[in-house]
């Protein structure tokens, strides 16, 4: 199989989609990008440990790595291999013991694991000729990156009169409530506006 190793890009809200999120895979060496749907859990997860938020009981995805990691295992690539009827379909491979075997899960699940245990990303060459996309023009990362806002949401909305040290303050408070309650995607929204105000892009 002829595949291409991809990083992700950007994740935000998808509007159109019901409430799920669009995750913007790139090709490292090139210029095609592909965008997959996915669900508001797996998208959760997977921003959760970009941000390197680190929830108070182990995710989901958490527990699969532990899991494997105490088994002996490790995960040596992912890979979107097919798509089929509009859905993708991918592959985990996990090395246990001197053998190697071929695991299959759906592309977000496997994404999520992927940004956990620093497995490299690839995409097979006919997926990507078939649904990958190549920019009309340089996009800013940022038009890539802002959309994981929800739109028209006010909920996490501080008073404009605010300093920004009593901004930076007020969110520190909130992110660290949001962790307790389990509320990570408030969480995420959180850290990337303290982000904004600190100017780390990281």
């Amino acid at each position: 199989m002829n595949k291409i190793q991809v990083e992700i890009l950007g994740l935000s809200a998808s509007p159109s989609a019901g409430g799920a999120y669009a995750l913007l895979l790139k090709e490292i060496y090139g210029v095609r990008r592909l965008p997959i749907i996915i669900g508001q859990f797996e998208a959760q997860s997977i921003a959760l440990e970009m941000e390197g938020i680190k929830p108070p009981r182990p995710l989901t995805h958490d527990l699969m790595k532990n899991v494997i990691e105490n088994l002996g295992g490790t995960i040596s690539e992912i890979i979107i291999n097919e798509l089929r009827e509009n859905t993708f379909y991918a592959k985990i491979i996990l090395e246990i013991s001197s053998m190697t075997n071929e695991i299959d899960s759906r592309p977000s699940d496997a994404i999520a694991l992927a940004v956990r245990t620093g497995a490299p990303l690839y995409v097979s060459e006919d997926v990507m000729k078939i649904a990958a996309f190549v920019p009309s023009s340089e996009e800013s990362e940022e038009e890539i990156n802002s959309a994981i806002d929800t739109p028209g949401s006010t909920e996490h909305k501080t008073p404009k009169k605010s300093t920004p040290e009593t901004r930076l303050a007020q969110l520190q408070d909130l992110l660290r409530e949001a962790i307790e309650k389990e509320d990570y995607e408030r969480a995420v929204k959180l850290r990337d506006e303290i982000n904004r105000l600190t100017g780390n892009s990281n």
